[in-house]
């Protein structure tokens, strides 16, 4: 297909916003606008969620389940994902509107949850 033709009126506008919108995810066109995320499709992101689900589980039930004695194991750090704001440069704390981060539950809290 040229493109020329679109100039020379043998492609209509519509039919060529048609092409552009349905070009495959790994065209040139679609990685330079997206950037990274063209790499990532549904399945990659539903993978990405199950580990940190699993991951996330297996961090409540050692912290349920330890001895008490020791220091807990540290959160579980999710998998990055293309876009996410920790791959960003880091916000300055001080700026308005930053979130602070949620409270973590203690191990006694979790014992109660799933008790």
């Amino acid at each position: 297909m040229d493109l020329l033709d679109w100039h020379r009126g043998g492609l209509s506008s519509r039919r060529l916003a048609i092409l552009i919108k349905h070009l495959p995810r790994d065209s040139a066109t679609i990685r330079d606008t997206d950037g990274e995320t063209a790499d990532w499709g549904v399945t990659d992101y539903l993978l990405a969620a199950v580990v940190d689900h699993l991951a996330a589980a297996n961090w409540m039930f050692s912290v349920v389940n330890g001895d008490g004695e020791s220091d807990p194991p540290e959160q579980p750090v999710p998998v990055p994902r293309p876009g996410d704001p920790a791959e960003r440069e880091p916000m300055d704390e001080t700026a308005s509107g930053a979130i602070p981060p949620p409270a973590q539950p203690s191990p006694s809290e979790l014992a109660h949850f799933f008790s």
